[in-house]
């Protein structure tokens, strides 16, 4: 199964580490947008954004890792309107505070995982089979 990773650039190390826990267990990152450099340029955040949205739809689920910037809820949108799988996770229960959450982390195609990164991909693991 394929899948590609939202966060922030503050999380990169996390998104590394779920990234090679999940490709040694045989699934398929679509792209790994922590080996870009910060734009720079409009025209190179036409280029990122065009490879992350490809990204996601080819993705048989998304995680979004968090906390997470404007472009990562962008992809969570993405992959919310293509009927994707999602895994929402945060290491603390703030995604379930009702003064900060978000209505469409409550939704049925959002799994939230709260705990530790290897409880994540443990999840993730189980809960998508890969073919």
């Amino acid at each position: 199964m394929k899948f590609y990773i939202a966060s922030s650039f503050k999380n990169i190390d996390a998104v590394r580490y779920v990234s090679e826990k999940l490709k040694s267990k045989g699934f398929i990152h679509t792209y790994d947008w922590t080996q870009n450099e910060r734009a720079s340029t409009i025209e190179q955040l036409k280029e990122i954004g065009q490879r992350e949205k490809e990204a996601v739809m080819e993705a048989d689920f998304l995680i979004v890792l968090l906390p997470a910037g404007k472009g990562s809820h962008i992809e969570f949108g993405i992959a919310l309107g293509h009927g994707k799988k999602i895994y929402l996770y945060s290491p603390n229960d703030d995604v379930n505070n009702f003064e900060t959450t978000s209505t469409f982390y409550h939704l049925p195609e959002v799994e939230k995982c709260i705990g530790t990164l290897e409880e994540l991909v443990d999840i993730v693991s189980v809960n998508s089979k890969i073919y």
